[in-house]
């Protein structure tokens, strides 16, 4: 499962970077400033979210509301959620500006990543490892700039480090969203299982909620020292919410169950 898929009207293609270098640099001095900012065909991991809203100071529901909408795309029974456009000319992003991105010390990963395309493979142990991709627009001039990177580099330089654990931890189990084996069992997104972990995935407010007012904790064994952090952290709590959707649709995952 890729992070990105920022499919636009022109031409596009990628390379495999590994161990090699590219150039790019964005600002706006370069013609295309922006461009990557409309008609984005964007996906938003679980983590996105959390870091939107707490900027923008708004619920998880009524930013999934305002600003998201959904498509079945390469989970058959679980929506993908995409980044909203605005209505306006061009269909910029609701958080473009004619000064520049609002949001933009907690914008989406694929905004920070770009033009690296991370792509982030399940093993047969469990075990995640990332290959990293050179996207090219036609559109894109930053590739010309003379500004030289490595991937390790660019991570740094654009603070991607804090989205590579729950970022990780969603692509294990959007890997195995991608099976049919809950089709073949009738589901879809609208039955209670696929909601419930839409919910423990993107509404961290409602999730909150659930771990502490339903059942939850009587089911599962949560230390008190994580149940201190997760009723203010989202991050964490996002951490407990991923890891409760491993146990309550695959039967498996760090969370235990009490006896």
């Amino acid at each position: 499962m890729t992070t990105s898929d920022n499919t636009m009207d022109s031409k596009a293609n990628r390379k495999l970077l590994g161990s090699r270098t590219f150039n790019f640099a964005c600002h706006d001095g370069v013609p295309c400033f922006t461009r990557c900012c409309h008609n984005a065909d964007m996906y938003l991991y679980p983590y996105d979210i959390v870091r939107m809203k707490q900027n923008l100071n708004m619920t998880s529901e009524e930013f999934l509301v305002a600003h998201t909408t959904t498509a079945i795309r390469d989970m058959p029974t679980f929506p993908n959620v995409m980044l909203k456009m605005s209505d306006r000319q061009n269909n910029p992003c609701t958080f473009l500006t004619e000064k520049g991105c609002t949001v933009y010390s907690d914008r989406p990963y694929s905004c920070r990543a770009y033009p690296l395309e991370p792509a982030v493979y399940g093993d047969a142990d469990g075990s995640m490892r990332t290959q990293y991709y050179v996207m090219h627009h036609d559109y894109c001039k930053g590739h010309g700039e003379d500004k030289e990177w490595t991937a390790k580099a660019w991570i740094v330089d654009q603070e991607m480090q804090a989205y590579h654990e729950p970022n990780n931890c969603w692509a294990r189990i959007a890997g195995r969203l991608q099976a049919d084996s809950f089709r073949a069992q009738g589901l879809d997104m609208n039955s209670p299982p696929m909601k419930m972990a839409f919910m423990a995935s993107y509404n961290m407010d409602t999730f909150r909620h659930f771990v502490f007012e339903s059942s939850f904790l009587s089911r599962y064994v949560v230390p008190e020292q994580q149940l201190d952090v997760v009723k203010q952290d989202d991050r964490e709590l996002l951490m407990l919410g991923l890891s409760w959707i491993e146990r309550f649709l695959f039967s498996d995952g760090a969370l235990e169950e009490r006896a």
